[in-house]
């Protein structure tokens, strides 16, 4: 136990957290050479294609220090060292503060070309929240662009540190990582012992088709072998061990897990939502014994910001969503959900997200690992509303937005936002946030050249390309972090769309009332070009209560009659003609035609 050392890598977004991890386990030889390959511990296709980490993963690997005199080699020169490797996005912040309570140091990564960015803050203010060993690295040295001594500057005037105690390396060579290794094994305390039984920590779980649920844990107390009765704390779930090990970074199995170790551990639990993220499992003889077994440390509860209503194309689809969802929540603790029920679209879920990228990568997933066809809503912000009656509602949903006659006032979200960028861009970036309602607070500066921009602004402005904007406007340079602040009253109303003169509810939408022509006239205009012409001329119309705001019609498809005519007299041309739109007039009176909106149409509304 003496010679095991838990830690992770936390850092801004593509500044080099699972290249480094890479070198890590060619240098200890965890992963054969012939297997390595770039970002190893990104499992997902999802995650090598867009080159971000989305899911943390934990890693197994020993060293052989050469320094037996060193007092914290007492156990002697071989150690095991447990990694768990953490995204960088502001949207899986949750899944770094997870990774974070099963460890006992961090490698706080900074880039030598880009600096200290919002997500390196956020993740080093989980870290301190932790009063975890903070080891920090700067990356990326061996690039032209590296401005070691500046960065050096800004780490020291975050952290306070010693200049001596910041590392350089350059995790695509190999410069510098073995020091990494070392300087983590010296400052990284070994596990505590209290010897109160078993205590492990759930710090995530995933679905396996064959084994069932696997829990990914922290042994903080005791040990756990095949065989051994186990009960989790909250949910009371008894069962039987079935399979323990650890993480080669694919599953390794083992005799026993001892205190201090990181694993996983299988048990033959009936239902995925018996294994819960946070959750403690110890004996179930300690239990029956009635001795003091607490449980640890959990997670604090995760809060969805934003809320989209996911439906099925085939309506018989909707127990296979619901069995996705079930399984994809085991493995992204921050995802909630509940039923929810259109009359255009059938039974569907109403999902809670962290942000637009979470929305995206769920919906992305549940395409992929799971072959579902889906309509995705508008994404919309939780509001409360005050009614006449003093009665206050949360909504979720454009459609529970009661009647304009019967509200008092609604309040909306508030969000504490901080932009790190160069100094060139704060002019640009100052009108972006001003544009989407931003309220300016103040500007702290990071040296001569960096700033730190604080701002309060509605999280319904951050909705919509706010990112996107924002690295456009900053040549890429700027970063930002945000978190929840407060309710407040905003002046907002309901926007519907009609399609061929049918509401079509998941495209509803709650807007402010300064900006409802200009969003109805971008939502009308991006669903022309996406829906296929039919048969007969569609009216698309913005509506606010029976009032159209704004309206586009897609004319109908004709077919070429006249195509198989070659000369002759003209009259012949026009009775095809007249015959074609009688045909047409014919179709019509039979009733409304349906307008089928394919799922790229709601893409473009989403990304207006």
């Amino acid at each position: 136990m003496v010679n095991i050392r838990n830690f992770s890598i936390i850092a801004h977004i593509d500044h080099g957290k699972s290249t480094l991890a890479d070198r890590f386990l060619e240098l200890t030889g965890t992963v054969e050479k012939r297997k390595m390959k770039e970002q190893l511990l990104d499992q997902m296709d999802l995650e090598r294609e867009r080159g971000i980490t989305i899911k943390l993963q934990p890693v197994r690997m020993e060293y052989h220090f050469e320094n037996p005199s060193s007092s914290f080699a007492k156990g002697g020169n071989n150690f095991i060292l447990n990694l768990i490797d953490t995204p960088g996005h502001v949207d899986f912040s949750y899944e770094v503060s997870r990774s974070l309570a099963a460890v006992e140091s961090t490698i706080l990564l900074v880039d030598a070309t880009q600096g200290i960015q919002a997500q390196t803050l956020a993740n080093l203010y989980l870290a301190l929240e932790q009063n975890l060993e903070i080891i920090p690295v700067i990356n990326k040295i061996d690039l032209p662009a590296a401005n070691i001594k500046k960065v050096k500057k800004e780490i020291i005037n975050l952290i306070g540190c010693d200049e001596k105690e910041i590392l350089l390396v350059s995790a695509k060579t190999g410069e510098g990582v073995e020091e990494v290794l070392q300087e983590v094994i010296k400052k990284t305390p070994p596990p505590k012992k209290e010897k109160n039984g078993l205590q492990a920590l759930i710090f995530d779980s995933i679905y396996d088709e064959y084994k069932g649920v696997i829990a990914y844990v922290r042994i903080v107390d005791g040990n756990v072998k095949i065989g051994d009765k186990i009960i989790t704390v909250a949910t009371k779930a008894e069962d039987e061990v079935l399979e323990v090990g650890y993480f080669k970074p694919h599953l390794v199995k083992a005799n026993k897990l001892s205190a201090g170790e990181i694993g996983y551990i299988i048990a033959g639990f009936k239902s995925v939502s018996d294994c819960r993220v946070g959750d403690t499992i110890t004996n179930l003889k300690i239990k029956n014994e009635k001795l003091k077994t607490e449980p640890l440390p959990g997670y604090k509860e995760v809060k969805p910001m934003v809320f989209s209503d996911i439906f099925c194309k085939e309506g018989n689809d909707y127990a296979q969503l619901r069995e996705a969802i079930d399984k994809l929540k085991l493995n992204d603790a921050a995802l909630s959900y509940e039923p929810e029920h259109s009359p255009a679209l059938g039974y569907g879920l109403r999902c809670g997200f962290l942000g637009m990228l979470h929305l995206d990568i769920v919906q992305e997933r549940l395409k992929r690992e799971y072959n579902l066809d889906l309509i995705i809503t508008v994404p919309s912000v939780k509001y409360r509303v005050k009614k006449k009656d003093k009665t206050i509602i949360e909504i979720r949903n454009p459609q529970e937005l009661p009647r304009q006659e019967v509200i008092e006032y609604i309040e909306e979200p508030i969000m504490n936002l901080d932009i790190v960028t160069p100094k060139d861009y704060i002019g640009a970036i100052m009108g972006l946030v001003q544009e989407r309602h931003g309220i300016y607070k103040n500007t702290e500066y990071l040296d001569k050249t960096r700033a730190i921009l604080h701002y309060e602004i509605p999280l319904t402005s951050l909705l919509v390309n706010f990112y996107d904007k924002l690295k456009s406007i900053s040549s890429g340079y700027a970063s930002l972090n945000y978190e929840f602040l407060e309710f407040r009253k905003t002046e907002v109303v309901k926007l519907d769309i009609l399609i061929a003169e049918e509401i079509e509810e998941s495209l509803s939408s709650i807007v402010y009332k300064d900006e409802a022509f200009k969003v109805g006239k971008q939502i009308v205009n991006s669903l022309k070009k996406t829906i296929p012409k039919q048969m007969f001329v569609i009216k698309i119309q913005a509506v606010i209560g029976g009032k159209i705001i704004a309206a586009e019609r897609l004319s109908a498809m004709r077919k070429d009659v006249t195509a198989k005519l070659y000369g002759g007299d003209v009259t012949r041309k026009r009775k095809l003609l007249e015959k074609q739109k009688k045909g047409k007039k014919k179709m019509m009176a039979m009733g409304k035609g349906k307008v089928d909106i394919p799922t790229e149409a709601f893409m473009a509304v989403l990304k207006r």
